[in-house]
């Protein structure tokens, strides 16, 4: 009787540690969708419930700051024109284009920093100081160097998301254990190809965050030069922002800037779901994942 507990005991604990193996279930797609989705839009609800108690209160007239629901109505009635949807394609290909670049540019510095003491040395310190300059800043410069033109809209977001990217590449690769590095050496894994497989898979949070910081810096320079920058037969969003401001159409310009909120929304949460399945992947996903 003694024997037969004993196995049962034993079983009962194989049990256990066979049920370890088991795949947690995951919640419904529509659940976890929802449990991203929600907090947004509570969000977005506090603002536009502030914004229309501020309209309420008559701290400004309603022919400078109109409510909510104007300002959204004007925006649905953007849509449904085909002047915004151009401008907006010309806005964010600019942008695209010049994150693309930035992000070339960016990684490959980054890991040439990283790599090299002596480029550390030398423009390291340089590289956090540029990220800290306003890309406003740099458009007086860029003018002059290339006029009115696509070229003066690109060389700012170079100049904004460069850095960040960089700085990103660079963080990641400071951070790898040193262990993990030693590893990748005993298995004969020298140079770039230590890099290749070892730091920069070991860095990619970092690279993630970094790219994401550099989206967010170039998008904010690109609608600063094309505020300043207007292109002849290039419609954008910036420049009609520029236009409703000077036309005194302020339901017409929130309707811009929600639309250039939006985007910026949109884009983020990319970047936030990218940086959710890697930690996922990686089995860090958090107590918010």
């Amino acid at each position: 009787m003694h024997d037969m507990a004993i196995d049962t005991s034993l079983a009962a604990e194989l049990r256990g540690l066979d049920a370890l193996d088991t795949p947690l279930e995951r919640p419904a797609v529509a659940g976890r969708l929802w449990s991203q989705l929600w907090p947004k839009l509570a969000a977005i609800a506090i603002f536009v419930g502030m914004w229309q108690i501020v309209v309420w209160m008559g701290l400004k007239p309603r022919y400078v700051l109109p409510g909510p629901a104007t300002a959204f109505g004007e925006f649905a009635h953007q849509l449904t024109q085909s002047s915004f949807w151009h401008a907006t394609g010309v806005t964010v290909t600019r942008g695209i284009i010049g994150f693309l670049i930035a992000s070339v540019i960016g990684l490959a510095l980054g890991v040439a920093v990283a790599r090299f003491g002596v480029l550390r040395a030398a423009i390291g310190s340089l590289i956090t100081g540029l990220q800290t300059m306003p890309s406003i800043a740099w458009f007086p410069l860029a003018i002059l160097l290339f006029q009115l033109s696509e070229a003066a809209i690109l060389f700012v977001i170079l100049i904004g998301a460069v850095p960040s990217i960089a700085n990103g590449v660079i963080s990641g690769v400071d951070y790898v254990p040193t262990t993990l590095v030693r590893a990748g050496r005993n298995i004969g894994a020298r140079g770039l190809a230590l890099y290749r497989h070892v730091i920069l898979p070991a860095a990619l949070p970092s690279i993630v965050s970094g790219l994401k910081q550099g989206w967010a810096f170039a998008w904010r320079s690109l609608l600063a030069g094309e505020l300043i920058v207007a292109i002849a037969n290039r419609p954008s969003l910036g420049a009609f922002l520029a236009n409703s401001r000077e036309l005194g159409e302020p339901s017409y310009m929130l309707a811009l800037m929600i639309a250039i909120l939006l985007i910026g929304v949109i884009v983020d949460s990319a970047f936030s779901a990218a940086d959710v399945r890697m930690r996922r992947r990686r089995g860090v996903g958090g107590l918010t994942s």
